[in-house]
């Protein structure tokens, strides 16, 4: 098991490495999306950040098993927020979110299975 959490949570981690640079450098795809939803532009840098941590503390966990389970439980929790937000703005172009939500999901029993 720990094999495929050190696959899947090295390529989550690539995503969200990926989408915390596009949205510290204001991609437009990012910022409009995120407008659509009602995501403050001030928000973009904190958010960017979140997604930073994420993506180290899934690296580190693949070391330090706490780590990598706190690091899985906080990225789940951030695009179960994402998808959350969306609904509330009756905005349903939400796949990207709801699928990262379950693939951290994934990573987080691979985890707690591989600990």
């Amino acid at each position: 098991m720990f094999i495929a959490y050190a696959a899947v949570g090295t390529l989550l981690a690539l995503v969200l490495s990926a989408s915390a640079f596009l949205t510290f450098t204001r991609n437009d795809g990012i910022t409009e999306s995120m407008a659509k939803v009602g995501v403050p532009d001030s928000w973009l840098p904190r958010l960017a950040t979140l997604k930073t941590a994420g993506a180290i503390g899934l690296l580190v966990g693949l070391a330090v098993a706490p780590i990598g389970v706190a690091a899985a439980i906080g990225v789940v929790l951030y695009f179960v927020g994402a998808v959350v937000t969306h609904v509330r703005a009756k905005n349903y172009e939400m796949a990207p979110a709801v699928v990262l939500a379950l693939i951290a999901a994934a990573v987080l029993v691979l985890r707690l299975v591989s600990a």
